[in-house]
């Protein structure tokens, strides 16, 4: 299965690469464009932005798996990372993750059968030591989290502590 920018993406992608410096500089949000059009970044959305990025695929492919906010497969439709670096574990991440276990009814790193959510504990911590224990959801910050509130959430409702 080969890969290829919609116009669009390789417009934005064009237009980046004239302001950043190296065209490896531009390595980053290239594969932000690839992460936005599939989903996540595949082993041929890599190739493609080696090729167009001139750079070594082992290159790509090192800073791809360094980020976590980068995914190397499919998701589910909506993406839950909860947050259980040392922060958010004193402030109770164990409970929301239990929560979390029973209510989507997968593990960390697994996806729902119908394809909505898909969730992973992370231990690097997101920033947001603030609103501990958090998870994100797509790109909103949730926060602090007891059973309840991940409910709510899960359910499509607005968190009183959104950041």
């Amino acid at each position: 299965m080969s890969f290829e920018f919609t116009r669009e993406r390789r417009e934005r992608l064009e237009s980046l690469l004239e302001i950043y410096p190296t065209r490896r500089a531009a390595l980053l949000p290239a594969l932000h464009l690839v992460q936005e059009q599939l989903g996540y970044v595949s082993p041929e959305g890599e190739e493609h932005v080696a090729r167009i990025l001139e750079l070594p695929v082992i290159d790509v492919h090192e800073v791809l798996t360094f980020y976590t906010l980068y995914r190397t497969r499919p998701m589910g439709r909506r993406h839950i990372r909860l947050c259980t670096s040392i922060s958010c574990w004193v402030r109770g991440c164990r409970r929301v993750q239990r929560r979390l276990e029973e209510k989507l009814g997968v593990a960390s790193g697994g996806t729902t059968a119908d394809g909505e959510f898909s969730w992973e504990a992370v231990q690097q911590c997101m920033g947001a030591c603030e609103l501990a224990p958090m998870m994100q959801v797509g790109d909103d910050y949730h926060g602090p989290l007891d059973g309840e509130e991940v409910d709510r959430i899960l359910d499509g409702e607005t968190s009183r502590g959104e950041a």
